[in-house]
């Protein structure tokens, strides 16, 4: 833009210019975010309960030892745990003496897990 004085007839064009220049700002804010953040695989990283001692470095009793007491986020959809690393990392994090804070969204991810269940009724 110039910078002369500008009178009440020149706000249309100076507007419209001004416009441009954010949504091309914005374009290349767009195109530069999808070129360095490739977009995540929507497929999580299974592990089994052996690949998870070796991933966390600890005996496999341990590991058994946990997963049946509900330590370790896992599923046993049959005879054997399924561990997915990413929610295996998030419950190392959360274990850690000094843990990372947690994202909004993480919290109301897990506010929202809290309430999964319908209170029963009898207890009321």
């Amino acid at each position: 833009m110039e910078h002369e004085n500008l009178t009440f007839n020149d706000l249309p064009q100076v507007v419209a210019q001004l416009r441009d220049e954010v949504m091309g700002m914005r374009q290349m804010l767009v195109r530069q975010q999808s070129e360095s953040n490739p977009k995540m695989e929507s497929v999580r990283k299974t592990m089994s309960a052996e690949q998870a001692a070796e991933y966390l470095q600890i005996p496999m009793s341990t590991i058994y030892e946990k997963l049946e007491k509900g330590v370790i986020p896992a599923i046993k959809p049959g005879k054997r745990w399924i561990i997915i690393q990413d929610e295996l990392d998030k419950w190392l994090e959360s274990n850690r003496k000094n843990p990372v804070p947690l994202t909004a969204e993480e919290e109301n991810a897990r506010e929202l897990a809290s309430h999964k269940r319908k209170p029963n009724p009898r207890s009321w």
